[in-house]
């Protein structure tokens, strides 16, 4: 592997550094113990070629246009060149999926390249995605087709530029290779154009890389892990960093990762995000939206819809379900640090510190979404009852929302949120109930004596007018598939500023067409990738 430098980065690695890890090298699959990362080099490509990158992570990075354009950058973020300091591994980790244990599971398509250290000291750990078999692929191949990689590139920055933690995206690359994949497991696969997403985070850690000492009841690598990552992702918790600093320490960090979840989840159901596949291998530590797979929008207010169609019977990773999952993953983080306790009791403040920060957030979402000063019992009940409104008449939730800012609170009337219908004969048969609710919302608006102006602002900025919608997606992953890439970059300068009305790109604030309901990739999606 060729080395040279498109940038100047400096990497630190003290997640190899402090951590232990596997004495063997190289892509053999095989179960490691008493190890949390194995060394693997990526599998270089045939043609690597930058097709997309994000510029707000450029410059965080350091990292200057004419870098970016040079082809060292394409062959670097493809895994065909390493530049000084970079160590790639695969990280060791566990997990449950679909609330069962799976045991080890690990960096199957993902290899990091290292953690570099930005000029303003934030510390950002660069990961391939697609790169190549790892230790962990198990029978996958350990690469990632174009469909996926520009869903992952792109919701990785519409998130970010929306307000919700979430991990970044630099770069998408195009390998010149096709990759072979079964899309509907239906048994028909086909090759498809093959793609690498370097995707960007302070950490990567998931709850599922503590989970897999604690099954193995490897308890010192357990409490060493805990330690690290309180020492390096945790800092300001009081007492971080020292050696063995005991039960307070933990439990406040514990708390943390649970408040951090909540936040994440609020946000989530603020802008109708579903995750599609919440598994706890897939759930930061640091509360940050990870692992963008079969994820989806909210088109029309549905709580019980998920993207995904692994989950398409159980329903389990459903939109309105996403609060709990996220509790019941926390249960189990809970459980698998609990040997470090003597009275494992104390983990229930970490749980309710979740409930009382989920509750706080999504009652800050119902005071700017609603347009209120503030969220009282009363207003949390109006929420309700809008939401069962807008099930029942399929009725748009971002349309809706954006539009709710529109209406005139001394005459409020149906006109400005009408387009949000997806269905006339539903919304004729449910005007008068949607009258009668306006007209509540109006008078308890009325109430806070807010200025009218200052209330628009305020709704308009928790209530996007720009989501990645899987259809929007999926027209431009068709046409990058025929080689025009400007789709994607089109949808990329949209969802820099979701909040902002954007005159002239009205198109992507559009209702989902009906060609789109059920239409592969812009209703359910599967895992493959």
């Amino acid at each position: 592997m060729r080395h040279g430098a498109p940038v100047n980065l400096h990497f630190d690695n003290r997640f190899l550094r402090e951590l232990p890890g596997d004495p063997e090298t190289g892509p053999r699959v095989r179960q490691v113990e008493g190890a949390l990362w194995s060394r693997v080099a990526p599998t270089p490509v045939a043609a690597p070629r930058l097709l997309a990158h994000s510029a707000e992570m450029a410059r965080t990075l350091g990292i200057g246009e004419a870098e970016i354009h040079a082809q060292r950058f394409a062959d670097v973020f493809a895994g065909n060149a390493l530049v000084p300091g970079m160590e790639p591994y695969a990280a060791n980790y566990g997990g449950h999926q679909f609330g069962h244990w799976a045991g080890q599971l690990g960096d199957g398509r993902a290899i990091s390249l290292g953690e570099a250290i930005a000029h303003g000291g934030e510390r950002w750990e660069l990961q391939l995605k697609g790169a190549g078999p790892t230790p962990y692929s198990r029978t996958a191949d350990g690469r990632a087709v174009l469909r996926s990689s520009i869903r992952e590139f792109l919701c990785s920055e519409a998130m970010h530029h929306l307000g919700v933690p979430t991990t970044r995206a630099l770069s998408l690359v195009a390998t010149g290779e096709a990759v072979v994949r079964d899309m509907f497991y239906d048994g028909h696969p086909r090759p498809e154009p093959g793609a690498i997403v370097c995707r960007v985070a302070p950490s990567f850690l998931r709850v599922g890389n503590f989970e897999l000492p604690y099954a193995r009841n490897d308890l010192p690598l357990l409490r060493q892990l805990v330690e690290f990552c309180i020492r390096r992702d945790f800092t300001h918790i009081e007492g971080g960093g020292l050696e063995g600093a005991g039960e307070a320490l933990y439990a406040a960090w514990f708390a943390e990762v649970c408040t951090r979840t909540a936040v994440m989840v609020a946000h989530w159901m603020r802008v109708g995000f579903v995750h599609g596949v919440m598994n706890t291998d897939n759930m930061s530590i640091l509360g940050l939206t990870i692992d963008y797979g079969p994820y989806g929008w909210i088109d029309n207010y549905d709580p019980d819809w998920t993207p995904n169609t692994t989950d398409a019977q159980g329903r389990r990773y459903r939109f309105g379900w996403q609060p709990k999952i996220a509790y019941w993953n926390l249960t189990r983080l809970a459980h698998a640090i609990s040997p470090l306790f003597a009275d494992p009791q104390v983990l229930n403040a970490g749980l309710q510190a979740y409930a009382d920060a989920y509750t706080r957030e999504d009652r800050d979402s119902i005071a700017r979404k609603l347009g209120l000063a503030a969220c009282r019992d009363a207003d949390v009940e109006l929420a309700k009852e809008l939401h069962v409104l807008l099930a029942d008449a399929e009725v748009d939730m971002t349309l809706f929302f954006r539009a709710l800012a529109d209406v005139d609170v001394a005459v409020p009337t149906l006109a400005p949120v009408a387009h949000a219908f997806y269905d006339d004969d539903k919304r004729e048969a449910s005007a008068p109930a949607f009258g009668d609710w306006l007209a509540r919302h109006a008078a308890r608006v009325r109430e806070d004596a807010v200025d009218p102006a200052a209330r628009r602002q305020r709704m308009n900025a928790a209530n996007p007018k720009y989501v990645l919608r899987n259809y929007l997606a999926q027209q431009a992953i068709d046409r990058a598939e025929q080689g025009d890439i400007a789709g994607v970059h089109e949808l990329l300068e949209v969802m820099r500023r979701p909040y902002d009305e954007q005159p002239g790109r009205e198109a992507f604030a559009q209702p989902r067409p009906d060609w789109a309901r059920q239409k592969a990739g812009c209703s359910m999606l599967s895992c493959s990738s």
